[in-house]
């Protein structure tokens, strides 16, 4: 390997992008177009929910209960008295829940009971489901706590678990959603920037040309990949900036460390596209492979929306091969924890002591009477 002839190379690269539009629209422009997708269109918070309120009571404690649901801003709420005018809207899918606050419940309510909500949610959503239904139950029990302190009431509901978020307090999904998108559109660009450039080079016939000269296979692929890996990286920079300082997702780790694991999640997506362009000659086949080899795995088989854990053992095992999986760990800890080196792949959590409880006896584990 000489260096003039790898310069020769690189420059030649280096010209081409700066000629070729396709391969700007791939490194700067996608990005931006696949970011903004994923902030705006793909969400996982509900809000909005069309709901229907069946008020069967008409007691002052069971108005104001109705008010509240709509007065809240996740449910888009109607109210009726009677249940079978929205039975049929629910069935139809034109709203995503029913909720009865039953008979009697204001005069059970001051007897000192509490007579339960009724909650009806169209299960072929699970998730949406249970969504209307931990709303539901969130509205209860802030109008509920409100009443009490109103009436000076003493009666409590049912006991429930105080709920401690870390990292992200607010579940804003947009703070989950772009890292984890960040290492799609990395895997989409790295991958087309050499599968497209070097198919190209062989519908326009000038790959024989290349391989006629005296330029050896390492000059070769290297001077197709090092112009492409800063331009990938120029890309990751123009991404990351955008993310935090346009939607305002945080940063916690370290810039340094970021780098790093992009430029080699990044080697990776481009010597993946490198191979393609070994079996593809031409470019449309090429972008069909590069989505089924790169896009998908790494949408389905990373963690990012399917959790790995519940998948088959033998498909886990799959997973366990896509870089894109190592990468959204990483970029979540940055992002949203810090720079936590068990999750960065530096060295692994020590291995926890395991302690001797078997001086604890029965009798110390019983209730005190």
């Amino acid at each position: 390997m000489t260096f003039s002839r790898f310069a020769a190379l690189f420059s030649k690269e280096c010209r081409q992008i700066v000629r070729d539009p396709s391969s700007i629209l791939i490194a700067f422009v996608l990005p931006i177009i696949l970011i903004v997708i994923f902030t705006y269109a793909v969400s996982l918070d509900m809000n909005h929910l069309k709901i229907a309120v069946i008020l069967e009571d008409d007691s002052a404690p069971a108005r104001s209960l109705a008010g509240a649901f709509l007065a809240n801003s996740h449910f888009e709420s109607r109210v009726s008295a009677d249940r079978r005018a929205f039975e049929r809207d629910l069935v139809a899918g034109h709203i995503r829940g029913i909720v009865i606050i039953p008979r009697r419940f204001g005069e059970k309510l001051r007897q000192g009971e509490i007579k339960p909500l009724e909650v009806i949610t169209d299960g072929s959503e699970p998730n949406t489901a249970n969504f209307v239904q931990n709303y539901a139950q969130g509205v209860w029990a802030v109008w509920f706590g409100q009443h009490q302190a109103l009436t000076g009431g003493t009666l409590t509901p049912t006991p429930d678990s105080e709920t401690r978020i870390w990292y992200n307090p607010e579940l804003e999904s947009r703070h989950f959603l772009l890292p984890g998108a960040l290492a799609l559109i990395m895997t989409l660009i790295g991958t087309l920037l050499t599968a497209l450039v070097i198919s190209r080079e062989w519908e326009r016939g000038t790959m024989e040309a290349l391989l006629s000269t005296a330029v050896t296979r390492g000059e070769l692929l290297l001077g197709k990949l090092v112009p492409y890996f800063l331009l990938g990286m120029l890309s990751l920079t123009l991404s990351v900036a955008a993310i935090i300082l346009v939607f305002h997702v945080p940063f916690r780790g370290s810039f340094l460390l970021l780098g790093a694991s992009g430029a080699e999640f990044l080697l990776s997506a481009l010597g993946l596209g490198l191979f393609i362009s070994t079996v593809a000659k031409n470019q449309f086949v090429a972008c069909q492979i590069a989505f089924l080899a790169a896009f998908m795995p790494s949408l389905m088989l990373s963690g990012f929306i399917f959790e790995i854990s519940s998948m088959p053992a033998w498909i886990q095992y799959i997973c366990n091969i896509i870089p894109a999986k190592y990468f959204i760990t990483c970029l979540h800890s940055l992002f949203l924890v810090g720079n936590v080196p068990a999750l960065l792949g530096i060295h692994p959590y020590p291995p926890l002591r395991e302690k001797n409880y078997s001086h604890i006896t029965e009798s110390a584990l019983s209730p005190v009477r």
